[in-house]
């Protein structure tokens, strides 16, 4: 079945993709960068800043941003790398993957350019599928390295989730694992709480981390479940009052509204030999959660 390609208010090709439960996802050629996954009662599980620049060369402030050829400022690119704000094109050709001849999926792949080699001198495709289904949302990265020598990289899917109050979220999944905390230098810590919760700004990149984390939100009763293969490394960033008003494309009070919870590999950034393909992935699903004594039970949510 034939894309269908429209253009948003900025001029921008966007694909929209459907399922027939009525949930819907939104897929920008700018960034490869997915901006709206709506369940099939219409409501936006992913966060979208107040003040999210959608237009080049910018990166989208919102969604899933992908991270390569580096993440944060660990390297000497742009922060988080470039692919997050290049155009990429349709893949008509997504082998090994099976063709995705539905509505519900895209293939995109971004090249290097001229303009990247001079920034990174190594020749790569980065794909990237997209699949929408009930109640999940799927992302297969690839990288394939067209350079004649190895190059290693970092990579991360940045998920701006949507929550109802910062306040009342809990991370579960990432107990007791060590993190590097990135107001303190990028010092490692070794996480002791049961859960992690909000009540100020959080910068932290949890090592080691299971193929299933948990963001339960108590207000909505919903309960982001993140599963991920390939992606060792996990980012919880809340910026807080004070960081979200120094940030220009973020509202003031944009930060009681969101948390990220990245699917990522920093502490041992990825090496692809020539020709050799990496490939990784995320599923983002929902669930209702129910209450015992104002906690969930996260073997149920973690093991289930």
């Amino acid at each position: 079945m034939p894309l269908n390609i429209v253009h948003n208010a900025n001029g921008l090709p966007r694909i929209i993709l459907t399922e027939p439960g009525g949930s819907s996802a939104e897929v920008l050629l700018y960034g490869g960068q997915v901006v709206s996954w709506k369940n099939n009662r219409r409501e936006e599980l992913l966060f979208m800043s107040s003040k999210a620049i959608l237009k080049p060369p910018k990166a989208i402030r919102g969604g899933i941003p992908i991270c390569f050829p580096q993440f944060g400022n660990l390297g000497s690119l742009e922060q988080h790398g470039f692919a997050r704000n290049r155009l990429w094109a349709l893949d008509s050709n997504p082998s090994p993957l099976p063709p995705a001849n539905n509505q519900s999926s895209v293939d995109l792949i971004l090249k290097s350019t001229d303009e990247d080699l001079k920034a990174w001198p190594r020749s790569f495709e980065l794909r990237l599928r997209v699949s929408l289904s009930a109640g999940k949302l799927t992302l297969i990265p690839r990288v394939r390295n067209t350079d004649g020598k190895a190059f290693s990289f970092m990579f991360a899917l940045r998920n701006y989730f949507s929550v109802s109050d910062i306040s009342e979220v809990r991370v579960e999944g990432l107990e007791t694992l060590d993190y590097f905390d990135n107001l303190m230098q990028r010092e490692r810590f070794t996480e002791q709480a049961d859960a992690i919760t909000f009540d100020g700004e959080v910068d932290r990149v949890y090592l080691s981390t299971p193929t299933k984390i948990a963001i339960i939100d108590h207000e909505k009763k919903r309960t982001f479940v993140l599963q991920k293969e390939g992606l060792p490394d996990a980012v919880v960033w809340n910026p807080w009052d004070r960081k979200a008003k120094a940030l220009p494309d973020f509202g003031y009070e944009d930060y009681k509204t969101m948390l990220c919870v990245d699917s990522a590999a920093i502490e041992n950034p990825i090496i692809l030999k020539p020709f050799e393909e990496w490939k990784c992935r995320q599923e983002l699903s929902t669930v209702s959660s129910s209450y015992c004594s104002g906690q969930l039970d996260p073997r149920k949510v973690l093991l289930g």
